[in-house]
């Protein structure tokens, strides 16, 4: 029998999702959602094969682990059969040429060479971070999840964002990461910020692809468990009555240039990207060869820590700094971590 925080939760998710995204599975984590998303999606298109990106991070479950392209994240374990990597469209990283929006349109373009090269021609789902997080706040240009929901649909499979680090107003502008990019998922996967530390994650679907799972019986224990559920609810309540997605846009701006203009000043700084308060400052040995400043990251990191601000580091090579606050933070926080940021680098550039 269900207690009211369950259907209640599921009720006010859908008020903030695009019209016809209105069925909610609760889990208690991100890798337990992206996998029953892919479930989903499996079972629905009849389809087996999984496009997910280069760089990308879905969770630590064998078949999560599978969908992450992230050696240091990657066990050598089996689970991920059937999924393919596609190209990144991180107009930094990039091994294509030309402009972001082009580099975007390259790297779509990769995920149809896999459907034709290493598929039976249709697959399941494709599966992205509108912003890469443990790789480093990337994310491609405006047309990138366009052009990749569009092969991905004409070739048989579904679309899943996984919004467990972008979702519930980080990005600033939208609540959902995937809107700052004109698209309209057919799953919504969450966590992390959604429970505010409290074990719950959740997946987000249209009617007719959950009935799929109306195969067999799917249960889990602990999903949707009314203590859970009751801090899933507080939680979206306090975005809403504290502002908090539109302080995440304000002081993010705050932020993000004050990150461009240490830059003018710290070689270091190769790049700096992101939205909202979902950045990422990557760190060089130089900026035209763009080699990663490995060592140097985290000595900054370090020397961040000793000066009383906690930054994460994230990317392939763990050069990027990954800038990602509570949403509560207010200018006089981001002003103090830009000042300490400040000192930091300027400490690690002078011992170079």
């Amino acid at each position: 029998y269900l207690h009211p925080n369950f259907p209640q939760l599921a009720k006010k998710l859908a008020s903030k999702m695009p019209p016809g995204l209105d069925v909610t599975y609760f889990t208690n984590s991100g890798s337990e959602a992206n996998d029953l998303a892919v479930t989903m999606a499996r079972l629905f298109t009849g389809h087996n094969d999984v496009v997910a990106l280069r760089n990308g991070y879905h969770g630590g479950s064998p078949s999560a682990m599978g969908l992450t392209s992230h050696n240091t994240w990657k066990f050598p374990v089996a689970g991920g059969g059937g999924v393919h990597h596609a190209v990144s469209p991180d107009p930094y990283r990039s091994p294509f040429a030309g402009t972001a929006a082009e580099i975007a349109t390259k790297s779509a373009e990769d995920i149809l060479g896999i459907i034709r090269y290493s598929t039976p021609g249709k697959i399941a789902a494709f599966i992205a971070e509108p912003i890469q997080g443990v790789g480093g706040a990337t994310h491609g240009a405006s047309n990138y999840l366009k052009e990749a929901y569009a092969i991905t649909r004409a070739n048989g499979g579904l679309c899943i964002a996984d919004e467990v680090q972008t979702g519930f107003g980080r990005t600033g502008d939208h609540y959902w990461g995937f809107e700052n990019f004109g698209v309209t998922p057919d799953f919504v996967t969450m966590a992390k910020g959604i429970g505010n530390g409290v074990p719950l994650g959740a997946v987000t679907t249209r009617m007719d692809i959950a009935k799929s799972l109306s195969q067999r019986i799917h249960f889990n224990t602990f999903g949707g468990n009314p203590v859970c559920m009751a801090a899933g609810l507080a939680v979206l309540d306090v975005i809403d009555e504290d502002g908090l997605q539109e302080n995440s846009r304000v002081v993010g701006k705050r932020l993000k240039d004050g990150f461009r203009e240490l830059m003018k000043h710290h070689q270091l700084i190769g790049d700096v990207r992101g939205m909202g308060l979902m950045l990422g400052i990557e760190l060089v040995r130089d900026r035209k060869t763009k080699e990663p400043a490995k060592a140097e990251a985290l000595a900054v990191l370090e020397a961040a820590r000793e000066m009383g601000v906690l930054l994460g580091k994230g990317g392939l090579d763990g050069n990027v700094l990954r800038i990602k606050p509570p949403m509560c933070i207010t200018a006089e926080d981001a002003d103090f971590a830009l000042d300490v940021l400040d000192r930091a680098l300027g400490a690690v550039a002078a011992r170079r």
